[in-house]
C-alpha cells in the first residue's frame, strides 16, 4: 500500500508511515476522532491498535462496528489498552519500553495475517505524576523511526484543555502532521529525531 488511506476523520487521507498529532478538546471530540479512525480501520480490514486513559472510553470502543451487519469488530482486529499495562506499564514510563510495544503489536499482528497497522494514543497518561513522564518528547521523536519502517498509521491525541501550551509547542516539533479542527497540517516545525536528540542535548 502507497496511496493514501482513508483516516475517517472529515474525508482525510493518511499515507503510509504517518505520525499525526491530533489536537481536540474535551471527551466528545476525543471520541468523534476514535471512532473515526479506527472505525475506517477495521472497515479496511486493517490491525488497530489503540492506548486509552479510561476503562470507560475503553468499554466504547470495544463495541465499534465493522460493518452495518456486524455488531463489532471481528476477534483480535481490534485491541484496546489502558497506560497501566502499555505507558505506565510497572509504575513508570520508558521510551525503549513503548517502542517495543508498538514494535511487537505489529510483528504479532503481521503474523496473524494482517499487512497494515493503524495506531493510536491518548496521551493524557503524561499528565500523571509517575516516574518517567517527562521523556515524554523524546519518545515522540523516536517513534518516527518506528512509523517510516511499518505499513502504519499512528494518531497521537491530545487535549488542548489539558496541556500546557510548552508542551504542545514541543509536542509538535516531533509530528510531521498536526491535526487540528479537522485540517491536517503538514508541519513546517517538524524536526526529524536525529536533529532533536542533537538539539535536546545541547
Amino acid at each position: 500500500m502507497t496511496g493514501p488511506v482513508p483516516s475517517g476523520i472529515d474525508d482525510i487521507g493518511l499515507a503510509p508511515g504517518s505520525h499525526v498529532c491530533a489536537f481536540y478538546r474535551g471527551d466528545a471530540d476525543r471520541d468523534r476522532l476514535l471512532t473515526g479512525y479506527l472505525g475506517a480501520g477495521l472497515a479496511a480490514g486493517d490491525k488497530c491498535i489503540c492506548v486509552v486513559d479510561s476503562a470507560l472510553t475503553a468499554k466504547r470502543l470495544k463495541s465499534l462496528p465493522r460493518s452495518r451487519s456486524q455488531p463489532g469488530p471481528p476477534d483480535g482486529q481490534l485491541d484496546i489498552h489502558l497506560p497501566e499495562s502499555t505507558y505506565l506499564a510497572g509504575g513508570e514510563f520508558t521510551t525503549s519500553h513503548m517502542l517495543a510495544f508498538w514494535t511487537e503489536s505489529m510483528i504479532k499482528a503481521e503474523i496473524d495475517g494482517y499487512s497494515f497497522f493503524r495506531l493510536a494514543g491518548e496521551m493524557t497518561w503524561a499528565l500523571r505524576d509517575a516516574p518517567g513522564v517527562e521523556h515524554l518528547i523524546g519518545y515522540e521523536s523516536e517513534l518516527n523511526r518506528v512509523t517510516s519502517s511499518y505499513p502504519v498509521i499512528v494518531l497521537c491525541l491530545y487535549d488542548l484543555d489539558r496541556f500546557s501550551g510548552e508542551i504542545v509547542v514541543n509536542v509538535v516539533k516531533t509530528h510531521p502532521q498536526v491535526l487540528v479542527q479537522g485540517i491536517l497540517v503538514e508541519n513546517p516545525y517538524y524536526v526529524g529525531p536525529d536533529e532533536f536528540l542533537r538539539s535536546a542535548g545541547a
